[in-house]
């Protein structure tokens, strides 16, 4: 699950189960679930017994950009190792450290030009299985060593067990969706991605929509369980974000108005499965102020209707949530 925005990224987690804001914090301090970069060059989270496999597969492919990126600092292979090995060295014995402290540790000034290079060390660090998020510090994010907090596995799977792996999670979770949504989402190209589903075609559906070929877990619900729903959805939300195209959520022309071209994702509003607004929250020393944004007019009556959908926000902030 995209984690690249903390408190929206915990919402993802919150809108899809019974878990409190603070419940799913102690989660992620207590490593049950890990913030790493995996699949593409952003955070996610990653349930922390599949930390180790999904590093395996797709590490390699997000270390070329990280390693293209630091060539330009200077960092060739060799010196990426040597401050691995003085990472290592600072947060051993379960030193929780931020980045800010890491760097200080390592020479390297806080300046607005070595920002990115700060963010692509820690990136690397993460992608050699090295570093992961650590105990919240206040509310600062820390680091710690990855086996300090989750010991690794026995076995490995092969690189052809872990596509089949990771592709069977994808449809599941996420279908009924394309090859080149599956694509898109993983950071693999279509081709391998195409083995994938092979790979696992007998366990998967299929429907042929437009000359387009969809694809889902076998025991996938139709129609007639389908149910009137309205969810808050956060900002970077995998309804949206992990698919190629998204008309099925949203109409082509309130796109803009959801996200940005350069991939900024706003909070949603989710009316039977369809984007119908946007929303923002500001938290106040008592409540939660909830501003919203409907695309098209709505009624007061209906409205009232919908904003039923934030009471599961109100429950997992433990807060008086006040609609502006």
């Amino acid at each position: 699950m995209q984690a690249q925005d903390y408190a929206m990224a915990k919402w993802a987690i919150g809108s899809r189960c019974d878990s409190t804001e603070k419940e799913i914090e102690e989660a992620i301090n207590s490593a049950q679930i890990i913030r790493s970069h995996i699949l593409r060059p952003t955070w996610h989270f990653v349930a922390a017994d599949d930390i180790y496999w999904m590093l395996d597969l797709s590490a390699p492919q997000v270390k070329r950009f990280t390693i293209s990126a630091l060539k330009k600092y200077g960092y060739d292979a060799k010196k990426l190792d040597q401050t691995n090995a003085e990472i290592e060295k600072m947060l051993s014995g379960n030193n929780h450290l931020t980045r800010d402290e890491i760097m200080q540790e390592l020479n390297i000034k806080k300046t607005s030009s070595d920002d990115f290079l700060s963010a692509a060390i820690m990136m690397n660090a993460e992608l050699d299985g090295l570093v992961c998020n650590g105990k919240m510090k206040g509310k600062q994010i820390t680091y710690s060593l990855l086996e300090e907090r989750v010991s690794k596995p026995k076995t490995k799977l092969t690189k052809e067990e872990a596509l089949a792996k990771l592709a069977l999670r994808y449809f599941t979770s996420h279908g009924p969706a394309t090859l080149l949504d599956f694509s898109w989402w993983s950071g693999f190209p279509p081709t391998t991605c195409k083995l994938a589903i092979i790979a696992i075609e007998l366990q998967l559906g299929s429907a042929e929509i437009e000359n387009q070929i969809y694809w889902f877990k076998k025991d996938f619900a139709d129609e007639t369980h389908f149910r009137e729903s309205v969810h808050f959805l956060p900002a970077f939300d995998e309804i949206l974000i992990s698919y190629k195209t998204r008309e099925a959520s949203i109409l082509t022309e309130h796109q803009s108005k959801a996200f940005t071209n350069n991939g900024i994702f706003k909070p949603i509003i989710l009316e039977n499965s369809k984007v119908i607004g946007t929303w923002k929250r500001t938290i106040k020393k008592d409540h939660a102020k909830i501003e919203t944004h409907f695309f098209s007019d709505t009624e007061t009556s209906k409205k009232e209707i919908l904003f039923k959908g934030i009471k599961a926000f109100e429950n997992y902030l433990e807060t008086k949530i006040v609609i502006d």
